[in-house]
């Protein structure tokens, strides 16, 4: 019986793929972006962008979702020390709008540098970490929105009295613009909902900086992050949500 040599193997490989691949009726189009994807390394849309910071330089982590050369969203996420990742639920809203908008974590957070330097959590650094990532993502007063969330929205307020000639639009969600009236707001109609002897042992361990205490978490989880943050019961949380908090 005749058998196959390798290199028959090897040439009927050849010819079968030069066969299925040739597809005489592509585009234009077609072949420029086929063109476009092997002139640059693909990276899904994800952007790490350098940072100067006054220790140094440092790498902070931004994807792109969508494409709209009119509508570029950059979102602020809370926290200050959450990620990008509870924003998750934005790819089944935004992107049927045909709203483009941008994941960030902001230096120390989620998949960016964490330099564990707690002289780098200022406000205003925050806000030029902010504008160093506009400009490196080439977005500008045409197209630029900011949508910051609690702590993010306090940073976009800050950016946006430094920068407002760089923006379009800005977003707020769930801040006030006044931290000594949010602080009041806490005291006077946020405490008073609390169980009197969990409020009374919250306390107790925020008053010792014991924030490690596995007690701490254990009594804000369903007596304030349930009922305020998101307000749905703990087991029924998104698991994007989940992984947010968890880093």
């Amino acid at each position: 019986m005749y058998q196959i040599t390798i290199y028959e193997k090897i040439l009927f490989l050849f010819i079968a793929t030069a066969l299925f691949s040739c597809n005489p009726f592509k585009s234009k189009d077609e072949i420029t972006i086929n063109k476009y994807l092997f002139d640059e390394v693909q990276t899904g849309g994800v952007n790490v962008i350098p940072i100067e910071t006054p220790k140094g330089t440092f790498k902070v982590w931004t994807k792109y979702m969508g494409d709209n050369p009119k509508i570029k969203v950059l979102l602020l996420n809370g926290g200050p020390g959450a990620t990008h990742e509870y924003f998750e639920c934005f790819e089944s809203f935004l992107l049927p709008q045909n709203i483009e908008f941008i994941y960030y974590d902001q230096l120390g957070c989620g998949l960016s540098d964490n330099p564990n330097d707690t002289t780098l959590w200022d406000l205003d650094r925050y806000v030029e970490e902010v504008e160093q990532v506009r400009k490196a993502l080439h977005l500008n007063k045409d197209n630029f929105y900011i949508l910051g969330h609690s702590w993010g929205g306090i940073l976009a307020m800050q950016y946006a009295l430094k920068y407002q000639d760089n923006l379009k639009g800005l977003i707020i969600s769930n801040m006030m613009s006044s931290c000594p009236q949010y602080g009041k707001y806490a005291q006077e109609v946020l405490a008073p909902q609390f169980d009197p002897k969990v409020l009374d042992t919250i306390r107790q361990i925020e008053a010792k900086g014991d924030f490690s205490n596995p007690k701490y978490m254990e009594l804000l989880m369903p007596n304030f992050y349930a009922k305020h943050i998101c307000r749905i019961p703990l087991d029924k949380w998104p698991e994007p949500f989940n992984r947010a908090l968890s880093k």
